[in-house]
């Protein structure tokens, strides 16, 4: 197994990639870019660049894609499909042609590809996939991963709900708590699985060092919790004792109002990231009261800013 020494990134403007860029520097990993702006080291489009970037290279890392936090409307719906199925096959058409390619290729995917879970968690081998439209994307986004004409290794990253301070999908939660409605959400049975985003870099790395590995993995941490018991944790780190709790109704409104989707509240996620704790890896923040008290540590008083759709 080589060492990893050098990693690509596409995607990597986003929260989650601006944090697994400089967890890789800062561990003495070079790290080159693939985006639209300048300040990318590759541009999509430019066939000659994306060679350039990818050869010779350890590990790819696509995480490039729309964010989901929007009105599904079709002009919407599009960009999220079309943001992850294009360069997804980009990507695999382009390292087709590469003299030394990766060892690994990880490409994004999302829990969400499973049915809205009650009743037991979905893990990578048993778990039934869902409907609806974004049960759609994930399935096209991964088609597009496995289906590439280049036989290196790939993972499909069916990850959870990314937490972390400074960004991911926390702030809103904490907004709520902090104006009052840090109370369950709809019914509050729906299943959180989540992850610290610490975690999902960690896993990263494990993926690329454990060669056995291909296929979806998912990336949720070991103690899912409902959202109800989710609410009452985000309140006990912002030291709230209490919340108002938000109806069905209201989330719907005020989904509208914010142009975003209740779904990303309301349905039930239950991972079970059994093909990572088989080979040994192990989570640094395992229980949402910790990864909650990391974060509380680095957030700062008051409203905290939300990208609205």
């Amino acid at each position: 197994m080589s060492v990893l020494t050098t990693a690509v990134i596409a995607g990597a403007s986003g929260y989650i990639g601006q944090y697994l860029r400089r967890a890789l520097e800062t561990g003495g990993i070079e790290v080159r870019t693939i985006g639209r702006g300048q300040s990318s080291d590759a541009n999509w489009g430019d066939t000659q660049g994306l060679l350039d970037v990818l050869e010779g290279t350890d590990l790819m890392v696509n995480l490039a894609g729309r964010s989901v936090s929007c009105r599904y409307n079709k002009r919407n719906a599009d960009e999220i499909l079309i943001s992850r199925t294009e360069t997804t096959a980009s990507l695999g058409l382009t390292l087709a042609e590469v003299a030394k390619p990766p060892e690994l290729w990880i490409n994004a995917s999302t829990g969400t590809i499973y049915r809205d879970a009650r009743d037991c968690p979905m893990n990578e081998a048993t778990g039934e996939l869902g409907k609806g439209f974004s049960v759609a994307v994930a399935r096209a986004w991964e088609h597009e991963l496995f289906t590439a004409p280049t036989p290196i290794r790939k993972v499909a990253l069916r990850m959870s709900i990314v937490l972390g301070a400074g960004g991911g999908a926390i702030n809103p939660f904490i907004n709520l708590a902090r104006i009052g409605f840090g109370g369950r959400m709809g019914q509050g049975d729906q299943m959180f699985s989540w992850v610290h985003v610490d975690d999902v870099v960690g896993s990263i790395v494990h993926l690329y060092n454990h060669r056995e590995i291909a296929g979806p993995v998912n990336v949720a941490a070991p103690q899912p919790l409902t959202n109800e018991a989710l609410m009452r944790e985000v309140r006990s780190a912002l030291g709230r004792q209490w919340g108002a709790p938000t109806p069905r109704w209201m989330l719907e409104f005020g989904a509208r109002v914010i142009r975003t989707e209740a779904e990303l509240v309301l349905k039930s996620r239950w991972l079970d990231s059994a093909v990572l704790a088989g080979t040994g890896f192990q989570f640094e923040y395992p229980t949402l009261r910790a990864a909650l008290t990391q974060i509380a540590e680095h957030t700062p008083r008051g409203l905290l800013p939300v990208a609205l759709g």
